[in-house]
């Protein structure tokens, strides 16, 4: 695939005209272009913001210029962009990211890297659909959705900056977590030169979609295999059972899922169907819920959700919702077909032709070389107990990305994967799924501090109960023996049992 590394011509011509019309906020509502439309340049003082979609006030913010932006690079693109510009400002640029199929913008994010001195952009990823069908009969928008809005909006972003400022950004983060931690990865890979560092959080493959609808196909087919979720306590504490102490700490965690190899067949009702046991269907569903998504071939798709995610599994053995990520891109990109029915999936058909359009659009590639070589770090994140995107996706991910760095054996240097026992997709689970990842970045990138560990926390009623280390993978916590096992200085980072 062609990397593109060209800024676009809307972005340059705004560079061009900030140069003869820098000064105040309102000042930047003349610097249009044929493809880029400023509609709204505002001062917003300090205290309160009430988002225009209708979301919950944000509260506090300091005073910044707010800048609200229509890109067009093509004829058929209509992307929505906002960039805040603080009065206050540290100097550098965060670029945020969304999630699912886009759609809007994430104010709140926005308003974090605010209070924190940093300008901030975010796009709509060129639609404003709740769902996909904004990509049936609209390349262009696929486009656009797949990485264009993106660099486009931190295009724009950085020509506003020099316009307000005078002077460009010292340096740029992007930050997302599931669609958003895709986002900054293809990024990355298509403009290494547009990010000094990359914050990727459980990045939603695309591939996954395939493996969402394997996994319904599989576990919906027959009435007699679905498991009531009334019965995920029971499965969640066998589980716990098995696998909890393997790290040589019982706390409630899985801190090495990967060698967790569950049996379900233990559950296996002895009698009749009760709530503390399993019919031989359900045995044969939780058994899947586990399993990696496999041709009948033996041929493997995606991997499996990680012993862990049991509390959680109606996500994915509910089956698609109504305007369901999975479903839509085989509707609307796939088949172009609204009434596209999912229960006629084919694992081996049906993946190969998702992946023939979405290699060139929206799939993660692990070449990133040219991102290390201009000096960019890229920080992942998992959850051990994400629901929605397997874990070992990221694995994959991060093992390629080591095979292919132009120095495999210092990719430390540059790349770093933490994986967080516990934790849901993006956030909330049993485990501490609060940490702060730009300080972190920050260290990093401007102070040549690699992330040795990363300090988390776990929140209830809003009140922190439990800190933990986490740690490079395949490094896990452990205890040292001593001290509360709920403090995180009571563990040390080393290699897994």
């Amino acid at each position: 695939m062609k990397i593109l590394r060209r800024a676009s011509l809307g972005a340059l011509l705004t560079l061009w005209a900030a140069l003869a019309h820098a000064g105040t906020c309102e000042s930047l509502a003349t610097l249009n272009s044929p493809t880029v439309q400023i509609l709204l340049a505002q001062t917003v003082m300090a205290g309160r913001f009430t988002p225009p979609d209708g979301s919950a006030p944000l509260q506090p913010l300091p005073k910044f210029c707010r800048v609200v932006v229509k890109l067009k690079p093509t004829a058929d693109s209509d992307i929505g962009a906002e960039v805040w510009l603080p009065a206050n400002w540290n100097t550098k640029l965060l670029a945020v990211g969304s999630g699912g199929w886009g759609g809007a913008i994430d104010f709140g994010s926005m308003a974090e890297a605010l209070r924190h001195g940093y300008a901030t952009s975010a796009s709509d990823d060129g639609h404003s659909d709740r769902g996909g069908r904004f990509a049936m009969g609209h390349p262009a928008k696929l486009i656009d959705y797949g990485y264009r809005a993106e660099h486009e909006a931190t295009l724009e972003a950085k020509a506003l900056i020099q316009a307000l400022y005078g002077r460009p950004s010292s340096h740029s983060y992007w930050q997302g977590c599931s669609g958003g931690g895709r986002e900054g990865l293809i990024q990355a890979y298509r403009y290494p030169d547009e990010f000094d560092g990359v914050i990727a959080g459980d990045p939603a493959n695309i591939r996954r979609n395939a493996w969402a609808l394997w996994l319904a196909v599989r576990t919906l087919s027959d009435p007699a295999a679905y498991i009531p979720p009334g019965k995920y306590p029971m499965i969640h504490n066998a589980v716990l059972a098995a696998c909890d102490a393997q790290d040589g700490l019982k706390d409630g965690l899985i801190s090495d899922p990967e060698n967790c190899h569950m049996d379900f067949a233990a559950l296996q009702c002895k009698g009749a169907d009760a709530g503390d046991c399993l019919t031989p269907a359900q045995v044969k569903t939780a058994q899947t819920m586990i399993s990696p998504a496999t041709s009948p071939g033996g041929r493997v798709y995606f991997p499996r959700l990680e012993p862990g995610t049991e509390l959680r599994w109606g996500r994915m053995a509910g089956g698609p919702g109504p305007a369901d990520l999975f479903l839509d891109e085989f509707r609307f990109v796939v088949y172009q077909d609204p009434n596209w029915d999912w229960h006629t999936f084919d694992l081996d058909r049906d993946a190969d032709l998702a992946h023939a359009i979405d290699q060139e659009v929206d799939e993660m590639d692990p070449h990133l070389a040219a991102f290390a070589n201009h000096g960019g770090k890229l920080l992942l994140y998992h959850g051990w107990a994400d629901q929605q995107v397997a874990p070992g996706s990221t694995l994959e991910f991060y093992r390629s990305v080591r095979a292919l760095s132009p120095d495999p054996k210092h990719t430390e240097g540059w790349v770093r994967l933490f994986m967080a026992p516990g934790m849901a997709h993006c956030a909330g689970g049993e485990g501490p799924d609060s940490f702060d990842s730009l300080s972190v970045m920050e260290q990093w990138v401007e102070h040549g501090k690699a992330p040795e560990r990363i300090l988390a926390s776990h929140h209830t009623a809003g009140q922190v109960d439990r800190t933990r280390p986490l740690c490079p993978y395949p490094q896990i916590a452990r205890y040292k023996g001593s001290g509360s096992i709920d403090d995180a200085a009571s563990f040390a980072c080393r290699a897994a049992p």
